[in-house]
């Protein structure tokens, strides 16, 4: 098994395809819904929300953002810029953001 594991990672680094594709990225959401910007409290500097699968996070100045899984492994780290951004997940479960000096569990 890990033999063909090691092949197919081979295969796919040879065929210039990105080893991390599959892994999520934050992105911007240029013309949120209204429903979505009303859900956000905005007295802060930084709020998280969850809506449709996918997570919400707006900030009024660059911050970095990272997922941790329940159990604490770091599952995603990025850092976006002022704005909303959303970051969708291929699993479901309870996870713990830390944005800046915001920490929230995140339900998915």
């Amino acid at each position: 098994m890990r033999t063909r594991l090691t092949g197919l990672l081979a295969a796919l680094a040879i065929a210039g395809m990105p080893l991390a594709a599959a892994t999520p990225s934050w992105e911007e959401v240029t013309s949120p819904q209204t429903s979505v910007v009303q859900s956000f409290e905005m007295e802060g500097q930084t709020e998280v929300m969850v809506r449709d699968g996918y997570i919400y996070i707006w900030s009024q100045k660059p911050v970095t953002v990272k997922l941790f899984s329940i159990l604490g492994q770091q599952i995603h780290q990025e850092t976006v810029q002022p704005g909303i951004h959303r970051l969708k997940l291929n699993s479901k479960g309870i996870f713990i953001l830390k944005a800046g000096s915001l920490t929230k569990r995140v339900t998915l």
